[in-house]
């Protein structure tokens, strides 16, 4: 039987910066038919962002500078390229009315843009990362596909 399993995504920006992106399985129910081993899932998934290396040129950049509002500020936004990435994937079993699946999700940076009007709480500029999420799923076992 396998079991539910997480793996952290990594995104290295073109200013060196480097992020962290975790997905997670919050919830999945069947939703019907579907052509994808007769069932259809609909998929509950939540991510997040956090930083784990910026270059130290531009900590001192953002040192003065005031720390972000509690609102997401208009100003000061450009957008920084993803020089590489390693998708984050999260997978859980499912039992259905069809048999057991194996729910996968991937998930990648699609933009990123920086903020260097503003420093976070940690003393880094602040980056905020758009990300997309491809849901599949496979049977586990005998009789889960197209009954």
């Amino acid at each position: 039987m396998s079991t539910p399993k997480n793996e952290a995504g990594f995104i290295k920006l073109s200013d060196g910066t480097e992020l962290k992106l975790k997905v997670f399985i919050i919830d999945v129910k069947e939703s019907g038919f579907s052509p994808f081993g007769g069932v259809e899932f609909d998929v509950k998934v939540v991510g997040g962002v956090s930083t784990q290396r910026v270059p130290e040129e531009l900590r001192k950049l953002v040192a003065d500078k005031p720390q972000m509002p509690p609102e997401i500020p208009r100003d000061g936004w450009e957008l920084v390229d993803i020089a590489e990435q390693r998708p984050a994937v999260a997978v859980e079993p499912v039992t259905s009315s069809k048999g057991r699946f194996l729910v996968r999700v991937v998930a990648e940076a699609a933009m990123v843009a920086r903020n260097t009007r503003y420093r976070s709480h940690l003393g880094e500029p602040i980056y905020w990362v758009s990300w997309v999420s491809k849901i599949s799923w496979k049977p586990l076992e005998e009789g889960g596909a197209g009954r």
